[in-house]
């Protein structure tokens, strides 16, 4: 009788970009890298994913936590990652009067209350790739340097990806191509790749 296979279950909570919004495959990088746990470590991962288009920090910070404990019952190995962001400096953040500062604290709040009850991993944000989002990626790239600075102070693994894909012609185009934000399958696969070599990740899957 074989070995049963490890069970993990992982939460990935943000925006549209958890979400996979633009993939033709509908995997999105989180579909990706849980996949390729269980094909390469041999784990059974179920996998939540709780993103949300448009949503800012703000009422991420109100819905994550009954989402998430709805989830993952305390008798099983339960994790979260999040990654979040981009809509506070886009027009949903705009609209709500979101600034830095709010950002920061909305991420600490969340970040430090998660970490209380779960293993936690937070994935920056990633660039837009409009041609006119020059002066939007130099904010995002501000908040991807904001978000590691407060997950220091936490102790929380952080992920930064947005120094990869700014300078990405596979992310970069494919989301110029699409709707200026979101890339395709191959954006996505190139992200997944990021998260998948990223020790902070691995680490969850050594035995």
């Amino acid at each position: 009788m074989s070995e049963s296979l490890k069970e993990i279950r992982i939460c990935f909570v943000g925006e549209s970009f958890i979400n996979g919004t633009g993939d033709p495959e509908c995997l999105g990088w989180t579909g990706r890298v849980c996949a390729n746990i269980n094909r390469t470590r041999g784990y059974d991962i179920t996998y939540y994913n709780l993103g949300v288009r448009a949503e800012t920090t703000r009422y991420l910070k109100q819905r994550w936590l009954s989402e998430v404990s709805y989830r993952l019952p305390k008798d099983y190995d339960g994790r979260v990652v999040f990654s979040f962001g981009v809509n506070d400096t886009g027009r949903s953040g705009i609209q709500q009067g979101i600034d830095l500062a709010e950002s920061l604290e909305n991420s600490h709040c969340i970040l430090s209350e998660a970490k209380q009850h779960y293993p936690v991993l937070m994935v920056g944000p990633p660039p837009c790739g409009d041609v006119n989002q020059e002066k939007r990626n130099q904010t995002l790239a501000n908040l991807s340097q904001q978000f590691a600075l407060v997950c220091d102070e936490l102790n929380v693994p952080y992920l930064d990806v947005f120094s990869k894909l700014v300078n990405s012609p596979i992310w970069l185009t494919e989301a110029k191509a699409n709707d200026g934000a979101h890339p395709r399958a191959a954006g996505y696969a190139e992200f997944a790749e990021i998260v998948q070599c990223w020790d902070g990740w691995l680490n969850w899957f050594i035995a």
